[in-house]
């Protein structure tokens, strides 16, 4: 019986850790974040070459052999709610980084991009270039401080 109650103390003790861990610490961050990576863009001496890499050995489906693919998932609490991240390979002289010299772009995922752009720029964050909006939704970049291209979306 002892054994017993220091079993079931340890293991809901162990459980009520676990619960904790897993739960996010959202205090002291922004208003606006970023909900999640909208995709992965990398530059590539051959893309087409490298894409089939990719494909042959990750298993990325490419759809007709294009230097892309997609992941395609459902919204945490909103199962009803498709969503994707993009994965996608760009010459290497591409300028869609520019004015970045880095060779890779994340593009994040957030929930309202104008009120993100207004956050950031009241932390004196510079929006590069204006805002696009396409059939995928909304697009905005910015730089970090390294001098790496971030690229945020707020899908449609």
């Amino acid at each position: 019986m002892k054994a017993s109650i220091i079993a079931a103390v340890f293991v809901a003790g162990f459980a009520g850790g676990l619960i904790a861990a897993h739960r996010q610490d959202t205090s002291g961050l922004p208003a606006e974040r970023v909900t999640g990576i909208g995709g992965v863009f990398i530059k590539a001496k051959d893309p087409k070459a490298l894409g089939t890499w990719y494909r042959e050995k990750l298993g990325i489906a490419m759809p007709g052999g294009a230097p892309f693919g997609k992941f395609e998932w459902r919204e945490a609490g909103e199962p009803g709610r498709p969503a994707s991240t993009a994965w996608a390979l760009f010459k290497s002289d591409s300028t869609y980084f520019a004015p970045s010299p880095s060779s890779f772009m994340i593009d994040y995922r957030v929930r309202n991009l104008d009120r993100m752009l207004a956050q950031l720029k009241a932390l004196g964050v510079s929006v590069e270039g204006k805002v696009q909006e396409d059939a995928n939704g909304k697009f905005a970049w910015i730089m970090d401080p390294e001098g790496n291209k971030v690229e945020l979306w707020e899908p449609k």
